[in-house]
Parts: structure tokens; sequence; C-alpha cells
């Protein structure tokens, strides 16, 4: 039985990983920026009472994310698997033309947000002596640019390096660095914009038809991902759910299955 802690956890991936985590038997922190889980959140775990927790966490802010780990830490006893899931979409736009704040906000969530929670789990399973971190990579991860949204690819490619390199520092500690590679998602993150209405994304034919293609939904990435994380044991590791070859078969087949989430 593990214990699991997840930033960004009360919607979409997040939420599903939680979800197919306590179904594994682990003990699960959930968290999110709002004070409570929202109420269909909470009906969906009714069958885990005792099994997880929620704590609000803004990962913006180094203090908020080291009261996450403590928090975590007293009530489950230790930390095994710690995950950077939160992340900040913006605006489709070119970057010229992002404000301030939707630039800043991508920035302060999915990069300086992801390496506080590495710092802090690092520093927290060192002490432990064991543990493993993992980042959720995305669009940029690849160093694919996809014009109006190179700020959110930017973090992405950024968050890859750092795994990268966290790894490299983790080597022979007995605590572990890898990266979560979901592919595409049918989530708010895509159909809405940062401030909830509904993206220009999704007017554009072209994304559409790419979409239907390759997408999947939360829930079918988080039943692949949980129990390659839970069996892992090696070192940068990359666990990739839409690989090279499953693209190239939906692009091949593309015509008989006539797949549609958006």
């Amino acid at each position: 039985m593990k214990n699991v802690v997840i930033t960004g956890s009360t919607r979409g991936i997040g939420f599903a990983m939680a979800k197919e985590f306590l179904k594994a038997g682990c003990n699960v922190t959930l968290s999110g920026r709002g004070e409570t889980l929202s109420e269909a959140a909470s009906s969906e775990l009714l069958p885990y009472k005792g099994k997880y927790i929620y704590v609000q966490c803004n990962v913006q802010e180094k203090a908020s994310l080291q009261n996450l780990w403590d928090t975590s830490f007293k009530q489950w006893g230790s930390i095994d698997i710690w995950i950077n899931n939160a992340g900040q979409n913006a605006p489709y736009m070119f970057s010229w033309e992002t404000g301030q704040s939707y630039t800043e906000n991508v920035i302060r969530t999915n990069i300086i947000g992801m390496i506080y929670g590495s710092q802090i789990a690092a520093a927290g399973m060192l002490k432990q002596g064991h543990g493993a971190i993992y980042s959720m990579e995305g669009l940029g991860s690849n160093n694919m640019i996809q014009l109006k949204t190179i700020l959110y690819g930017t973090t992405k490619c950024a968050l890859t390096y750092f795994m990268k390199g966290l790894a490299r520092e983790l080597s022979g500690t007995g605590i572990i660095a890898g990266r979560l590679s979901p592919g595409m998602m049918l989530t708010d993150f895509i159909t809405k914009t940062p401030d909830g209405e509904q993206s220009e994304v999704i007017s554009d034919e072209r994304f559409k038809k790419l979409f239907n293609i390759l997408a999947d939904r939360p829930e079918t990435v988080a039943k692949f991902f949980i129990p390659k994380i839970l069996n892992n044991t090696k070192n940068d590791v990359q666990i990739a759910w839409l690989t090279n070859r499953k693209a190239a078969w939906r692009f091949i087949t593309a015509g008989f299955r006539r797949r549609k989430l958006i």
C-alpha cells in the first residue's frame, strides 16, 4: 500500500489518477486551490472514506506546498509517491497578445510550482529514505511547436529538462524522479479558457480533427498510468500513454474509427 500526494487533483487527469490509486488500495492526498472538494467529487469518493484527505494548496506558493507535504506526512506517516500535476493554460492566442497575468500564471504554476513541489518532495523523501517524484508532461515536452500555445509549451519543455536533471541529481539516493506523458486528453484544460469560457481552439477545425484522432478521456489514461507508477523502480523513466507507434496507428485507422470527442 502506497501513500500518494497529487497536486491539482480536483478534476481532470489528477482526479482520475486519485480514483485509480484509491481503487488500488493506496492512501491519497488530493489538493487544489479551493477550500474543499466539490460535492460531485466528494460523492464519487464516498466508497474510499478514510483512505483520502483533501488539502487546499496553491502551488505558486512554496509554503502552501510545504503544508501539503507536512499535512500528508502527518496523516499517512510517509509519502511514497508525489505527483506534480497542477497546471495552468493560457488563452489560445499569439504570445504577444497574451496578457501579463495569464503569462505569469502559466509560468508560476507550470514551472515554479512544479519546481517547488519537487524540491519539497525530494528533501522530505531524502529524510525518510525512499520515494518517487513524477511530473506531468504536455504539449512542448517533445519540442513540438503548436501556434498560439507556445507559452504553455515553453513551460512543459522546461519541465522535461528539469525532471531529467532532477533524476540525475537523485541518482544513487534511493529516490527516483520520472515523467508522465498523457498525450491529448478531453478536459477543461482544452475546452475552456483559464477564465472558464469556451476556448477558441474548439473552433479550429484542423485542431478538432487532430484532437478527435489522438485524444482520450482522462479516465482511460489514468487506468494505464497507475499500475505503471506503482510497479516502477527505475529512475529517469518516462511513462507514456500516447507513443509514436500508437499515434501512427490512430492516423492510419482514422477513416474507420470515426472518433469524436469534441
